[in-house]
């Protein structure tokens, strides 16, 4: 006898494989049922959700971030982004939830924030991001007339960093893919003749590649239509060793791999990357310095503006600030060119 449950929900996802999988949960924006559909654990997963469920109120802040969970500034950030805020609101809900919606338009009520904030003080960008968070979730309430006030406004920061000037040189690279596996240099030489994210890069599937070109729409920006599509020419070095992985015909559908010749999750990178990073004597250099890196490896190549804005997918606004403020100002390569070409003229 089938039972028709109320409220069941359920999406269907495409895996990194190529697959598809169902995932349902007991209602929309409610806990995942990791069960199959018809089975005794389903029903009672099922149960056990609708019993701990607790309607809250219309009044305090619980209703606030379930409001924001429901808007597009929300619903359009990318998965990893909604994981990040999820864990963030999640510690938020547990400590303010059920603030009445009224003190939240107290700006003693900031205190408490700020308060909050500064118990993950030994966690400083952590304590910046339940800070941000807390700002997003009022911002968002108070530009759509839940409450007239964000007193949380212009909060500050903990955590301070200056990753100006910080590019991975050649002798670093070297020094790395001298102790990383095959699948992490594959990672690095692509990352360099792209200036792509780590994110993008993961996901990149042989359909993108051309034998001549990179074609992809990067996943970072608020919207689809803010997510950039470019076309990156593919240089001599990655052709060589795209073409070669091409030859051992792979099963996995992505470019990148691991060690098991299966395509790559988020974390099993990050774990691996650090492990082989810390077998080095490299100091302070992430895997996103080398979208830095290959930003300047094209402006010492007298790459233009809107040539690296082409490959890397930033606007040319953005890259020209990236090269003032950041990767190029105090570069010796540069300025031994500079007084070469002063020599030839006054020397």
């Amino acid at each position: 006898m089938r039972v028709r449950l109320k409220g069941i929900n359920w999406s269907i996802k495409k895996l990194a494989d190529g697959t598809s999988k169902t995932y349902w949960y007991a209602w929309k924006g409610g806990p995942r049922i990791d069960a199959e559909p018809g089975t005794p654990e389903f029903m009672r997963l099922y149960n056990e959700a609708v019993a701990s469920y607790k309607k809250k109120s219309a009044e305090t802040f619980s209703s606030l971030i379930d409001y924001f969970k429901d808007c597009s500034e929300y619903k359009d950030l990318g998965e990893k982004s909604k994981r990040a805020y999820d864990g963030y609101l999640k510690l938020i809900e547990a400590k303010f939830g059920s603030l009445p919606i009224g003190a939240l338009e107290d700006k003693r009520v900031r205190g408490d924030f700020k308060e909050f904030r500064d118990s993950f003080s030994d966690t400083p960008r952590k304590a910046d991001y339940i800070w941000t968070t807390i700002a997003r979730v009022l911002s968002v309430a108070k530009d759509r007339g839940k409450i007239a006030v964000n007193v949380c406004e212009r909060g500050g920061r903990l955590y301070e960093s200056d990753r100006s000037e910080i590019v991975w040189t050649a002798d670093d690279i070297r020094a790395f893919c001298g102790v990383a596996s095959v699948e992490l240099q594959a990672a690095l030489l692509l990352a360099v003749w792209t200036g792509q994210r780590q994110g993008d890069l993961l996901r990149l599937t042989w359909k993108d590649y051309d034998g001549t070109y990179i074609r992809m729409r990067q996943s970072k920006g608020r919207g689809r239509k803010a997510r950039r599509r470019v076309t990156i020419p593919v240089g001599p070095p990655l052709k060589a060793a795209l073409d070669a992985a091409l030859k051992e015909k792979r099963s996995a559908v992505t470019i990148l791999v691991n060690s098991f010749g299966r395509p790559w999750t988020e974390d099993g990178f990050r774990t691996s990357w650090d492990k082989a990073f810390r077998k080095t004597s490299l100091k302070d250099l992430h895997f996103h310095d080398l979208r830095g890196t290959a930003v300047t490896r094209l402006a010492l190549s007298n790459c233009s503006v809107p040539e690296i804005a082409s490959i890397t997918g930033h606007s040319m606004k953005t890259v020209q600030e990236i090269l003032d403020a950041h990767y190029l100002g105090g570069r010796l390569e540069l300025a031994e060119s500079a007084i070469k070409k002063l020599s030839e003229v006054y020397g």
